[in-house]
């Protein structure tokens, strides 16, 4: 069964293992996450339960918001995600949900909002390749060819420049490290998408 918590990303460390291993390690604050619904095949058409993560303010939120939270007799929350497949039987609604549904050596996956990384070109945007490089060549780190003169466009989907980063990754088959229950923590084995304070969605591996 699939099991998540939402945390933010405090920043990277290393780690010693018992065999003497560096390894490096991303830092998670998972505080006490609040379950404030449960969905069944019912009343939604599929089974998940939804759970919010860091009180806010009674003034950012809305009067549905407040009238959510409420059923489950807790504050406004920034951050509500659902985790598909959960064992509905295990969770009630108001109930906190901790770091220690995870133990050391699972594996999870990991999604964020990656950095933005501004307006870039395509070559470091996606990748391709430059021209030559020698005086005469007019022609270095520029998009290439912008399709058959027929249809008189640019094609649907061409990779270009433009924006990059800022988009939602979700990186696979990270192993836990370690849980820290007192302070909230996971330590995770390698690096997960977003900046500093960045707000996570962590869960069970779909492929392990």
């Amino acid at each position: 069964m699939t099991k998540g918590i939402l945390g933010r990303k405090i920043g990277m460390t290393q780690v010693f293992a018992e065999n003497g291993d560096l390894i490096p390690v991303t830092v998670v604050e998972a505080a006490a996450n609040v379950v404030l619904q449960k969905k069944s095949v019912e009343t939604d058409g599929y089974e998940a339960i939804q759970v919010g993560f860091e009180d806010k303010r009674d003034k950012l939120s809305n009067k549905p918001e407040k009238g959510h939270v409420a059923k489950a007799n807790t504050a406004p929350k920034r951050f509500v995600r659902e985790f598909r497949g959960a064992d509905l039987g295990q969770y009630e609604v108001g109930q906190e949900v901790k770091v220690d549904i995870f133990a050391e050596g699972e594996t999870v996956d990991v999604t964020g909002i990656s950095k933005g990384k501004g307006f870039q070109g395509a070559i470091k945007r996606h990748g391709q390749s430059r021209g030559p490089m020698a005086h005469g060549s007019r022609y270095h780190r520029r998009p290439g060819s912008m399709g058959p003169v027929a249809p008189n466009r640019v094609f649907k989907g061409k990779l270009l420049p433009g924006r990059m980063g800022g988009e939602q990754i979700t990186v696979q088959n990270l192993e836990i490290v370690k849980v820290d229950v007192e302070r909230n923590l996971l330590l995770i084995k390698g690096n997960v998408p977003g900046a500093r304070k960045a707000l996570l969605k962590i869960r069970s591996a779909v492929k392990a």
